[in-house]
């Protein structure tokens, strides 16, 4: 019997609400929402949570659809950059979690790979498409946006992701996913 899309797709769609209302926690005052990364968090989990193909949906859809909804980020070439960005937290995070052992502890390496190569894509893509719409981009302002600005946000997801997945995990709530 093959499994229905249905649940997975009703909790992608669930993260994609929620990366389009948690950056509202720091709409006061926009700057923060680079230091947070809130946006980030749902893509991250779908892909630890449902694999690297809902990851990435929802990682490319919130932010395109975030922009188009409230005008933040701006579609173009911020949202755009983002959304590959995003993807690619939730397709690696998620491929990193069914690639490497099924050990507790490889739940937080899948996180932390998804992290780093979301950032790498991050930079990849403002290097191509930052200039192209007359915004300064080198290594610098990689480096200073993807580690330094965001520390707050890369400690508020490598403790917030593991504390839901664990969660998840110890009320069964995963096993439930899995024989959906």
């Amino acid at each position: 019997m093959q499994k229905s899309p249905l649940l997975p797709l009703v909790l992608s769609s669930l993260m994609i609400a929620l990366g389009v209302v948690l950056p509202f926690l720091t709409a006061s005052n926009p700057a923060l929402g680079s230091v947070f990364l809130l946006m980030h968090i749902p893509a991250l989990f779908t892909g630890l949570i449902l694999g690297p193909k809902y990851g990435l949906l929802v990682g490319l859809v919130t932010p395109i659809l975030r922009s188009v909804l409230v005008s933040m980020p701006p579609l173009y070439p911020q949202a755009l950059v983002m959304a590959f960005e995003i993807g690619a937290y939730g397709l690696f995070a998620g491929l990193a979690k069914q690639l490497l052992p099924k050990k507790d502890v490889f739940a937080v390496v899948s996180l932390i790979l998804g992290m780093l190569l979301g950032r790498a894509v991050w930079g990849l893509g403002a290097a191509i498409f930052y200039p192209l719409a007359g915004l300064n981009f080198s290594l610098n302002i990689f480096i200073k946006a993807a580690f330094i600005t965001g520390l707050p946000g890369i400690g508020i997801q490598l403790v917030l992701i593991p504390a839901l997945y664990f969660s998840l995990k110890k009320t069964h709530t995963l096993d439930a996913l899995e024989r959906a």
